[in-house]
């Protein structure tokens, strides 16, 4: 009989779980007396009593450091709870498309994920732990509020602190729990659920013949230690027939090699120079937890991720998922380029623009009204989950190069000759002092706000550009009406270009500020041009609009997209 022990605690007032859940520094995690278990029994507590002996919540994380520790103590304390059956990724290890799927196939009541998603790992990295719902997405706000509001007043929690789960065994073991029935702790295989899934998804036989048929192509996966990594090797390298040395960084580590997992040219510098040598026809990275990708074709050619989505979206019916189901819709976050609106107005689909978070998708996804949707920070998906999902855009792209047989770059190129191109660029600012910030911010939304704006010109070299609209966005949810303010200063200009200032929130120091410019050409003979040669007007103009320099010390972005 295991013994259930109530422990007396303290409240904390800043687990105010974000769209990505509670982001902090491993030290918080480590340092502050029962903060872990503090967050982890709010989020416990948001499942309705009489509802947890039948439940199951599923667990698992992209292996970064104090992930272990945070396990046991979910096993510890869902037992506690009276929750009936955890379900956990062999190690501990599973992607958070992998959690949505297993979430979906088994209908839980929920998932915990343990990730920091591209944020770095390691003792003196990040932290994260995020709850996602039955569906499989996100917990929407009126749940992230629920479970703020029950950390801020939390006098105690209930924890069994004996039982201890060997991670790498898989299989089944059952506990009885005092005062609850038995307590069922499963660990099971990380990947398989979410193959079968793909396997359901895609031609398998097709990407196998591309891959490793008589005239296969050559591909490049780096899963940059973080939890992609087994599912590479086991669907692309042992089923799908890539040999072992396509796939790089594939075992995860809890520091990520001592690298930021984080899929863009900047973080993954070292997949890009490959990709220079010609070598490769395909270059795919993938972040911390899974959930991004970035794309890149022979001699290292970029596919900007907001490219990425429209060319997917142009070429839905390569994939026998969409031949199945039809397009129901596409969206994109409202910073992400206009190159799927082009696409959508082409093809007579439903476009809908949505705030930053995925959980915004979900919504039109569970209504029936999404199929295909993406975002600019290297998130592409559809709604045969509720997460973005990595490795599924890469199989999507596969999927395109086996039906045209064509290169990465042909096919972007033809992309543009026939929809026009949307040059577009994010500049970061990463860990601004947060005070600096805000008043940048404020200050620009004032000027941005005065009557007289509308109109303004602003001229950079032989550019002049008139502001047509100049707002904070917000957005009204077709599904639920609900209403979401102040996601993001736009300037758009006479021509259609815009300029956007983002606050991030997904960092875990600092305030990272985001620029976001894009400017659509269907001039034939500038579309092959240098995206921050002919978007460098814009940026001059937005970084004198803004003063950021001036306001915030940064004399340039840490990364450039």
């Amino acid at each position: 009989m295991v013994k259930i022990t109530t422990v007396k605690t303290k409240p904390y007032s800043d687990q105010k779980p974000g769209t990505s859940g509670l982001r902090k520094r491993v030290t918080v995690f480590q340092q502050n007396q029962h903060y872990a278990e503090n967050f982890i029994q709010s989020i416990i507590s948001v499942i309705e009593p009489a509802e947890r002996q039948a439940a199951t919540v599923v667990v698992g994380g992209d292996g970064r450091f104090f992930m272990k520790d945070a396990i046991q103590l979910i096993v510890q304390i869902a037992a506690a709870n009276g929750i009936g059956h955890l379900v956990i990724g062999q190690d501990g290890i599973m992607s958070t498309p992998a959690v949505s799927c297993v979430i979906r196939k088994i209908k839980a009541v929920g998932g915990i994920i343990l990730t920091a998603s591209h944020n770095p790992g390691g003792p003196n990295g990040d932290f994260g732990i995020k709850y996602n719902i039955s569906s499989g997405g996100p917990a929407p706000e009126g749940i992230t509020n629920k479970i703020f509001e029950i950390s801020k007043t939390l006098q105690e929690y209930q924890i069994c602190p004996e039982l201890k789960m060997d991670l790498s065994k898989i299989g089944k073991q059952t506990f009885e729990v005092d005062t609850f029935k038995p307590f069922t702790v499963e660990i099971v295989d990380s990947v398989e659920a979410y193959a079968e899934m793909l396997r359901n998804i895609f031609n398998f036989a097709e990407l196998k013949e591309l891959l490793s048929g008589a005239n296969h192509i050559n591909v490049r996966l780096d899963a940059m230690h973080g939890v992609v990594g087994p599912y590479v090797n086991k669907i692309v390298c042992e089923e799908l027939g890539s040999p072992a040395h396509a796939a790089v960084n594939c075992v995860p580590q809890e520091d990520f090699g001592g690298h930021h997992p984080d899929p863009n040219l900047t973080y993954a510098a070292d997949l890009v120079n490959t990709m220079k040598g010609g070598e490769y026809d395909l270059g795919a990275a993938f972040d911390g937890d899974g959930d991004r990708n970035m794309v890149l074709g022979k001699n290292g050619f970029f596919v900007n991720p907001s490219d990425s989505v429209a060319v997917i979206a142009a070429n839905i019916n390569t994939i026998p998922y969409f031949q199945k189901t039809g397009v129901k819709g596409l969206a994109r976050s409202m910073p992400t380029s206009g190159a799927l609106d082009n696409v959508a107005k082409a093809l007579q689909m439903q476009l809908y623009e949505t705030p930053t978070g995925w959980k915004f998708f979900g919504n039109l996804m569970d209504a029936g009204k999404l199929s295909l949707c993406g975002e600019e920070s290297f998130g592409t998906g559809s709604d045969h989950i509720r997460e973005k999902d990595g490795l599924w855009a890469v199989l999507a792209w596969l999927s395109i190069l086996a039906t045209r047989k064509q290169s990465v770059e042909e096919i972007m190129k033809d992309h543009w000759q026939k929809f026009g191109r949307n040059f577009f660029t994010r500049y970061d600012y990463e860990e601004v002092d947060s005070d600096a910030a805000n008043k940048m911010i404020t200050d620009l939304e004032t000027a941005m706000f005065d009557p007289s704006f509308v109109g303004k010109k602003f001229s950079s070299g032989d550019k002049t550009y008139e502001v047509a609209v100049s707002d904070n966005f917000s957005y009204t949810d077709p599904v639920d009406g609900s209403v979401s303010k102040n996601q993001g200063l736009r300037m758009i200009f006479s021509d259609g270009s815009r300029i956007i200032f983002r606050l991030s929130g997904t960092g875990s120091a600092g305030a990272t500020i985001r620029l976001y410019i894009d400017s659509y050409e269907k001039d034939p003979e500038k579309i092959y041009q240098d995206p921050q040669v002919m978007l460098a007007p814009l940026v001059d103009i937005a970084l004198k609009v803004s003063q950021l320099q001036e306001k915030t010390g940064r004399t340039g972005p840490t990364v450039i997209t």
